[in-house]
């Protein structure tokens, strides 16, 4: 066994005892845990490490050049608290969620519109964001036998990327490499199935340039072409955890799922299509982030590849 392998053995051998730990937990003792991690995160570990100075601007992208540095500096340690509290809620969710106690672990916002979309005979593309807790959201149409193809990273460590597949496909999803995904998502498409992706990435140069948060956003095509060659209806959603204040007696964590809008590619059939429909999920997008934008992952560099980029490069090809 190599020096590679040896250490991914290592990091799955840690992670495992994590989670024998945390499973073991009470819920409010987990969630200090979370809070004492997420802590150290934003007070101790360098800022570099951590990469404030890119979330820091992300915030300022979205929010405002204005946004005092308290503010900044809050929403940053929040996120780092949310996302500590997501993982133990990850470990946990396989015991504590389960069909029977759905509604009192789960709000729905717009059920009705989510459910009418899924009854359709129609291919339906899930998107949401690095927003709240995606993993309940997909998590739970698993429970109600809407099983799901997840489209997802593939993870270095092997043995890491077995233990978050089997954790995706306990409840009926499946999931797809996001490496040369396209192939099964037609498959999904033409069997007129569900498919679950996050959009919220830069896409780099072949991305198309749509706002977010009032700025341009490479943001992938290929959602928008996918949908509109097979007549897909895009529903533009997810789970995030209720405040502290709003939690009311419950075993576990409380969420509202939230269907923030049901869009018909049938209403994007012009030449500009691909343009209107990926600023059209863009938007139910920022505005389901606007609801907690505590609950986003800022770290990513969403404004990455700007569009002066691009142009300045397509006309040297043209000279």
């Amino acid at each position: 066994m190599d020096a590679r392998n040896l250490r991914y053995l290592f990091e799955y051998a840690l992670f495992c005892g994590a989670v024998f730990a945390l499973r073991c937990l009470p819920v409010q003792t987990s969630v200090r845990v979370a809070d004492s991690i997420a802590w150290f995160m934003h007070c101790v570990v360098p800022r570099r490490v951590t990469r404030f100075p890119v979330a820091a601007a992300n915030v300022r992208a979205a929010f405002g050049e204005e946004t005092s540095d308290e503010e900044v500096d809050r929403i940053i340690g929040a996120m780092w608290q949310h996302l500590a509290r997501m993982v133990c809620e990850i470990i946990q969710l396989e015991r504590r969620f389960r069909l029977y106690n759905c509604t009192d672990i789960l709000r729905f916002h717009q059920r009705e519109e989510c459910c009418r979309a899924v009854i359709q005979d129609r291919p339906v593309i899930f998107l949401g964001g690095h927003f709240g807790n995606w993993e309940v959201s997909v998590n739970t149409f698993g429970h109600f036998q809407l099983p799901m193809g997840v489209v997802a990273r593939d993870l270095d460590n092997p043995w890491l990327h077995q233990w978050f597949q089997r954790f995706r496909e306990n409840t009926g999803n499946w999931t797809i490499s996001k490496h040369g995904a396209s192939t099964e998502l037609v498959q999904v498409m033409e069997a007129r199935g569900y498919a679950s992706l996050l959009c919220d990435q830069d896409a780099g140069r072949r991305g198309v340039f749509v706002d977010f948060f009032g700025k341009p956003a490479s943001t992938f095509k290929s959602i928008a072409l996918l949908a509109l060659q097979y007549d897909a209806l895009i529903v533009v959603g997810g789970a995030w955890r209720l405040p502290d204040n709003e939690q009311m007696e419950s075993r576990w964590r409380q969420f509202e799922l939230i269907t923030e809008a049901v869009i018909d590619s049938r209403d994007f059939d012009d030449a500009n299509g691909v343009q209107k429909l990926t600023q059209s999920f863009t938007n139910a997008l920022e505005a389901l982030i606007r609801r907690a934008p505590e609950q986003y992952f800022w770290v990513h560099r969403r404004w990455k590849t700007a569009p002066q980029i691009r142009e300045r490069k397509a006309a040297k090809q043209v000279a």
